[in-house]
């Protein structure tokens, strides 16, 4: 679960508006500390082979803003070519774990 500025926000749920654009073949969703709401959301995207260089992160962030809670919508977009998995069942642990080292190296 990531609390954002008091609310529950559930990963899944999250994932699965996201998977709603029409851009999105799939994709994760984990926290991010934030200073001011306590988490933000971030999601890893891999998107449809015909979208690929053709969307932005912020077009992703505006559509989510309009289709879902503002406290849902990531604040964060990044894209991948594929997401860790074990089996079918996504490895969010993988990615915050990333994460977590991407903040220490750049503190």
């Amino acid at each position: 679960m990531i609390k954002v500025s008091g609310f529950s926000v559930f990963p899944e749920e999250v994932e699965a508006l996201i998977n709603q654009h029409p851009a999105v073949l799939e994709n994760a969703v984990i926290p991010i500390p934030d200073l001011k709401k306590g988490e933000v959301v971030k999601t890893f995207i891999n998107l449809k082979p015909e979208y690929k260089g053709k969307i932005t992160p912020e077009e992703i962030i505006s559509w989510a803003k309009e289709n879902m809670s503002s406290h849902k919508a990531p604040v964060y977009v990044e894209f991948r070519d594929e997401l860790p998995k074990q089996g079918v069942k996504l490895l969010r642990r993988v990615l915050r774990d990333e994460e977590a080292k991407k903040r220490e190296t750049s503190n």
